[in-house]
């Protein structure tokens, strides 16, 4: 756990594991969570290359989201702090950068955010000067062959360190000022980042971008619907009638004024604490319509038996007296809330479609069999993602692996199984800082009066 992210005791003292608190009754709060980390990252990627000064309203500020700022900083943009109206921060004033600007050299922190390490070399292919990419021990792991090949096959100087290919962090681009662009054939079945990151400034090359798909099924689709969604919405023209191709036709990037939904996927936890303390979690100002996958909320949580209403943008989830176990496909980044579920449920559970997941911040299916295990579960792993049987868990150590959403899935077992507790919660600032802060103020709603449930979850019956 580095200082920068590090839990702190009343004394100021670093918390090596952080106790997760253990729901003692019905949880039943009201919760805001802030903005989307998948629109927050794809706006600023878009003001940087748009045709005027752009307006982020309520966009997240995080660890992820500050690394995306300071990356299009290294590249020539201008991006400011502006009072705004939002709960979690000040909105972001962009100026885009010039690509016509003198070379200069840039050195981007990709930290362990994908959408950095993803998204931004295709931008720094489109200024003067090099671009040095690097980040966490954890990042040099991640997959990178496919945007580095695609670079390169667009003509872009893309080495490493020590001179030839690289195949992942670091590595540097030589960036010209302009890329030709047109028909590119990539392999994107590791990622659907590869081809968001590639969509999003495609309308900047000088002949468009036709991209194509070659290879097993692309994973996130719905990822890839939020890029063109919001490409559409700054004017860029987007076809993608055909399956696995996706035009982009060549022209400016509209200036926008945007405000940013909150993350729906990070409101996943807090939803989930409903059916791990058999209580009710409400989350305002959810989204009619989205592209963010987190929606998948409203379909996947009564197949594990919570009650789940969306009223005058109320999401609403009451959890059951159970959690019931099932089959649940193409998760995506949910799946660790998911397998926190099913860790808890009376019945067994199936995961599939989930193996790019091994690919993400750490092996997000490795690790959760083993801390799932950890705590006296039954989980492992198959080709393309888990099983998990009923089992009863007990006290222990939750390790994070440096991953946000593995530090999350302790919580929500913690709110079930007292005496659970998670190494380095301070790695949920990627996408949600004061994670711990929110969690206990979820908590803290319950009405004292409330009697505790005899159904509330606890280590013995699991």
């Amino acid at each position: 756990m580095t200082a920068a992210t590090a839990v702190r005791d009343d004394a100021g003292a670093p918390v090596p594991h952080w106790p997760a608190p253990f729901a003692s009754r019905p949880i039943n709060a009201t919760v805001t969570v802030p903005g989307s980390k998948s629109l927050t990252n794809r706006y600023l990627v878009l003001a940087a290359l748009a045709d005027g000064p752009s307006r982020l309203r309520a966009p997240l500020h995080s660890r992820d989201s500050a690394l995306m700022i300071e990356a299009l900083r290294q590249l020539g943009a201008s991006i400011t702090e502006v009072p705004g109206d939002g709960a979690f921060g000040p909105d972001l004033e962009v100026v885009p950068l010039d690509p016509a600007a003198a070379a200069s050299l840039a050195r981007i922190d990709c930290g362990l955010a994908g959408t950095v390490m993803r998204f931004v070399p295709p931008l720094a292919a489109l200024r003067n000067g090099s671009s040095v990419f690097d980040g966490d021990p954890h990042a040099r792991k991640r997959p990178m062959g496919t945007i580095i090949e695609a670079l390169r096959a667009l003509g872009v100087a893309v080495s490493a360190e020590e001179g030839g290919t690289p195949s992942s962090l670091p590595f540097a681009v030589e960036g010209t000022g302009e890329v030709r662009g047109g028909h590119l054939v990539i392999d994107a079945s590791a990622s659907s980042q590869f081809v968001s990151a590639l969509l999003l400034v495609g309308a900047r090359f000088t002949e468009g971008l036709h991209l194509e798909h070659v290879g097993k099924p692309v994973p996130s689709l719905d990822h890839i619907s939020m890029t063109v969604a919001v490409l559409r919405g700054a004017g860029v023209v987007v076809d993608d009638s055909v399956p696995n191709h996706w035009v982009v036709s060549p022209g400016p990037i509209r200036a926008f004024d945007q405000r940013i939904e909150q993350d729906l996927s990070n409101a996943g936890p807090f939803l989930a604490a409903a059916l791990a303390s058999c209580g009710t979690v409400r989350i305002p100002g959810w989204p009619e319509e989205t592209q963010q996958v987190g929606d998948l909320w409203r379909s996947i949580l009564p197949r594990l038996g919570a009650k789940v209403t969306l009223q005058d943008g109320v999401l609403t989830v009451t959890g059951g007296p159970a959690i019931k176990g099932g089959d649940f496909a193409d998760t995506s980044e949910l799946a660790p809330t998911v397998a926190a579920l099913c860790a808890l449920a009376t019945g067994p559970s199936r995961l599939t479609g989930i193996a790019h997941l091994r690919g993400h911040e750490t092996d997000r299916l490795a690790a959760l069999v083993s801390e799932i295990n950890r705590l006296g579960g039954d989980a492992e792993e198959t080709s393309d993602g888990l099983v998990i049987r009923p089992a009863a868990l007990h006290a222990g150590v939750v390790h994070s692996y440096a991953d946000h959403r593995m530090a999350t899935a302790g919580a929500i077992i913690g709110l079930a199984v007292e005496g659970v507790q998670v190494e380095d919660i301070g790695t949920t600032a990627k996408t949600m800082p004061d994670f711990p802060r929110l969690w206990a103020g979820m908590l803290a709603q319950n009405n004292p009066s409330e009697p505790s449930a005899e159904g509330s979850r606890g280590g013995a019956e699991h």
